[in-house]
């Protein structure tokens, strides 16, 4: 991976909007799975624990972090489970087993408890109804307890159990990963296509501006894909206003880290080609609107610690999939926030897999402290930065070969212009492992701040003992973007 020595030229058209961001591609996700729920956002006795049991400090860090939309509660958990459960005094909740995985779930946390706590960091709720073991008779009751005013039994029952005004939840998922083999009550794509077309028939019924979220693929490498799709699409394509795609990448099969380093273009892909198969669908349907993307799964995972040593079948709260992320992996989530914000005319709904401990920007200790991974910063950025008008931004510079994805530029960014102050936000990466990348921007613009992350060690992290080690730092008014580093630059 050797750098030409050649300076990067940026071109920036700021009078050239391409899209607008919808703030709800800064989303996350909360799942029961490992530590996300219980000892990460919820741990009563903890020194910074509310009344309610939900710790203050993961509270505060998730506000700064500044996502806007939570996914809730699955997720491969959301195929067994029974939103009646986790609703009601938590005295009477049963404990129940999730084979997902295979572990056990009290319910202390459920419905009534989630959308509280959510809107008070900040952010709305997504929920997903479950379409492994359930159907249309559940997804109903499960909208009526959550948004009906009153006056029927589960309406009256939601008041019943403290919460007199509706939840008023918008957004909604019509399952989890349904072409997944693994997934509880995994359909064809003719049989899922049928039942979420009559569970969204008759969601929108009952309120027509409900926003529908179809399963669309869990993953590019299926042999499903994109032909699920199509066929889920045929079905609902009247009835939904969104399709899910999920992606994680990861070094499976990589030669080595510059190859490593590229593996985000997966995602532009990805989006390219769902994208494609919508229009079809609404060519095919002589339709008069887009299915837009949500894309409520994405992250940098190693697919590891699933079950982690010393795990026990049927405990509670296990430490799964717990993942340190290094400075590399830092800049590879910082190559696929860019994409999210290049695509966001078709990815309208984006969810960080997860929030707290599972493969999550923070991390929490049982009764100790929490921290910040070094992907919190791009995220971070995102949300406070990236909202506004993405305009057209082009890179000129030098690139290195790749096998799977040929040709790949060192230097990638991204350009979103605040309509109301005019500021120019440039989010971008340096893909090169030793050589810093003198960027030209256009004389008509002033760098008025640069932030960079970056560190020596492509497998430096973030740690409990020492937590501030991959810390986004002012890099001065030059322009140049240091090896192996994010970098966002304020232009005036």
């Amino acid at each position: 991976m050797n750098t030409p020595s050649s300076q990067v030229r940026l071109h920036l058209e700021p009078d050239q909007s391409l899209h607008t961001v919808d703030p709800r591609l800064f989303g996350s996700f909360v799942e029961h799975l490992g530590r996300c729920v219980y000892t990460g956002i919820f741990e009563p006795g903890h020194p910074t624990a509310d009344a309610a049991g939900f710790r203050q400090d993961v509270a505060e860090l998730i506000r700064e972090l500044g996502p806007t939309l939570l996914r809730y509660p699955g997720g491969n958990f959301v195929s067994t489970y029974n939103w009646e459960d986790g609703v009601g005094p938590v005295s009477e909740r049963p404990v129940r087993l999730d084979p997902a995985w295979r572990v056990s779930e009290p319910n202390t946390v459920g419905t009534n408890e989630f959308i509280p706590w959510c809107r008070a960091v900040g952010c709305e709720p997504m929920l997903a109804f479950n379409m492994g073991t359930r159907g249309l008779a559940e997804a109903l009751a499960y909208w009526e307890y959550c948004n009906h005013p009153g006056g029927t039994r589960l309406s009256d029952l939601r008041k019943a159990h403290g919460h007199p005004e509706p939840h008023n939840v918008r957004l909604w998922c019509l399952g989890n990963e349904m072409d997944g083999p693994w997934q509880m009550g995994h359909k064809t794509a003719e049989e899922y296509g049928r039942q979420a077309c009559e569970i969204a028939r008759a969601l929108k019924q009952c309120d027509p501006t409900l926003e529908l979220v179809v399963a669309g693929s869990c993953s590019a490498g299926l042999p499903t894909y994109p032909e699920w799709d199509r066929i889920v699409l045929e079905h609902t394509y009247e009835f939904v206003d969104h399709i899910s795609l999920h992606i994680y990448v990861n070094d499976h099969e990589l030669p080595d880290l510059p190859a490593y380093l590229a593996v985000g273009l997966r995602m532009d892909d990805m989006i390219r080609t769902i994208a494609a198969t919508c229009d079809y669908v609404k060519a095919l349907k002589r339709g008069k609107k887009d299915i837009h993307l949500a894309f409520d799964e994405w992250n940098v995972w190693h697919w590891k610690n699933l079950h982690p040593e010393g795990f026990l079948p049927w405990c509670h709260a296990p430490s799964q999939v717990e993942q340190t992320y290094t400075a590399a992996e830092t800049i590879i989530f910082g190559s696929l926030l860019i994409s999210l914000l290049r695509h966001a005319d078709r990815v309208r709904i984006a969810n960080l897999a997860q929030l707290v401990n599972v493969i999550a920007p923070i991390m929490t200790a049982r009764g100790g402290p929490a921290w910040k991974q070094g992907i919190f910063y791009p995220f971070q950025h995102g949300a406070k930065w990236g909202r506004g008008e993405v305009i057209s931004c082009r890179v000129d510079g030098p690139t290195y070969p790749t096998k799977e994805f040929g040709e790949v530029p060192f230097v990638d960014a991204v350009a979103v212009r605040d309509p109301e102050t005019k500021c120019l936000t440039v989010f971008a990466i340096n893909r090169s492992l030793t050589e810093s990348m003198p960027l030209a921007i256009p004389a008509s613009l002033r760098l008025c701040e640069h932030l960079t992350l970056t560190d020596g060690d492509p497998l430096a992290s973030n740690t409990p003992e020492n937590p501030n080690r991959l810390l986004p730092r002012p890099a001065g008014k030059t322009g140049s973007l240091p090896p192996l580093s994010w970098n966002v630059l304020r232009l005036e």
